[in-house]
């Protein structure tokens, strides 16, 4: 059966029943306005039952299909449905639906499909803009530098309990001009049952008992999470040392202290055997952890002062420490930790007193923080600190606002000392982010 302009026509007397002029403006350019036709086609068009082609064209004497047909009938029982129609427009709806009710049943179940899958796809992401200068006593050091990093998180449901998730990102260098492809950084499958998660692949590795103190990175293997108010974490895989997302060079490394060119140097790959487990616990206002992390790499014995005799492969860093809630503003963070196989820099530890916190969701929402941070390489050997480097100590001050919804902005300052030289190393830090 085939259908043409009159057929649109007929989803006319539908619509037009709810509507209350045909003046719409008419959008095609081969209905002229004293068409006969041109004031239901207008009407029909403003009302999203048709639309046209491409080229702003309505071509009422072509065929239609009766799919066609059956999407227009669809658009016209939705306006009905919410609109007050008369006995006799209503039979005609019925009678299109009986019509054309195999092409609208195979429409809804392709629409359908449609609106399920989206739902199992989400994307989510970030663009940010991050700021440094790093002033030196000896100012022939001193470095400003900038970028602007962009990363979309899609997260797919495979069915109640398990989902796939993964990071993508580019890095834009201002200065150079320059970027980078989009890259996975990382994807993994993640399996929720209640008391249970487990995550399997190449994934982010935070250490959440100490805050970040030790880690923040990824690393590809095996994470299982236990418990809700005492929670266990227990990983073992594979860990890249230098893979915290993207490479930065701040300063030389002789400034910093960390340890990655000298042993880019000697052709190492930086990828270390790993295994941990964290325990965390809240006592009322206190929420406590503790940890130990364990590493195996070859490239310890060249890690700066990690062992004498260049023989040491392994690291066994241990943490504690906690978090007390003064009041629902303010909070104060302590946590230390050691390696116990590392002759140098092998102490870490950070003390933060917060007060609030900018929301990205809360416009308007603001916080302020100072901390006394001492960061030994050899056992914070990716700390999540944007404005201290390894192998520094000293204080940061800064604070944080949320100048409108799902925009955030960071600036913070660091006074601090090089653990090498004993040096002054300031770093000034700002971030300007954009969140969905």
């Amino acid at each position: 059966m085939k259908k043409s302009l009159v057929s649109a026509l007929t989803t006319a007397l539908v619509v037009g029943a709810a509507s209350t002029t045909f003046a719409a403006a008419n959008p095609f350019s081969d209905v002229p306005s004293g068409h006969w036709a041109y004031d239901a086609v207008a009407q029909l068009a403003q009302d999203g039952v048709i639309d046209g082609y491409g080229d702003n064209t309505f071509q009422g004497d072509k065929n239609i299909t009766r799919y066609e047909m059956a999407q227009m009938v669809a658009k016209a029982m939705a306006k009905s449905n919410t609109s007050k129609v008369s006995g006799a427009d209503q039979a005609l709806v019925e009678k299109l639906k009986a019509e054309f009710s195999d092409e609208l049943n195979n429409l809804g179940v392709r629409v359908a499909n449609l609106e399920k899958n989206a739902d199992k796809v989400k994307m989510t992401g970030q663009m940010r803009y991050d700021y440094w200068s790093n002033r030196y006593e000896n100012r022939a050091n001193d470095t400003k530098f900038n970028h602007v990093l962009y990363r979309l998180y899609p997260t797919a449901e495979i069915n109640d309990h398990w989902k796939v998730m993964a990071r993508l990102q580019g890095v834009w260098d201002p200065k150079a001009d320059t970027t980078t492809n989009m890259k996975l950084s990382y994807t993994y499958a993640e399996a929720q049952y209640p008391g249970f998660r487990g995550d399997f692949g190449k994934m982010p590795l935070y250490s959440e008992s100490d805050e970040g103190l030790i880690m923040d990175g990824q690393f590809s293997g095996t994470q299982l999470f236990f418990g809700n108010k005492l929670k266990a974490v227990v990983s073992a895989g594979r860990q890249d040392m230098t893979a915290d997302g993207y490479e930065v060079t701040c300063g030389s490394d002789a400034d910093r202290g960390n340890a990655g060119d000298a042993k880019a140097a000697l052709g190492r790959n930086d990828v270390a055997d790993y295994a941990s487990l964290q325990l965390m616990d809240s006592f009322g206002k206190l929420n406590a952890g503790v940890a130990y992390h364990y590493f195996k790499s070859a490239d310890f014995a060249y890690f700066r002062g990690y062992d004498k005799k260049h023989k040491e492969d392994k690291a066994g860093i241990w943490t504690l420490g906690g978090r007390y809630a003064f009041d629902k503003n303010t909070s104060l963070a302590g946590y230390y930790g050691e390696n116990s196989k590392a002759d140098a820099y092998e102490k870490t530890g950070s003390v933060e007193l917060d007060y609030k916190g900018a929301s990205a969701a809360n416009a308007g929402s603001w916080g302020a923080f100072v901390a006394y941070r001492h960061l030994g390489s050899n056992a914070s050997f990716s700390p999540t600190y944007d404005d201290m480097w390894e192998d520094m100590k000293g204080y940061s001050f800064g604070g944080s606002y949320a100048p409108m919804k799902n925009v955030t902005a960071y600036a913070s300052y660091t006074v601090g000392k090089s653990l090498l030289t004993d040096k002054d190393e300031n770093i000034l830090f700002g971030r300007l982010k954009f969140v969905w």
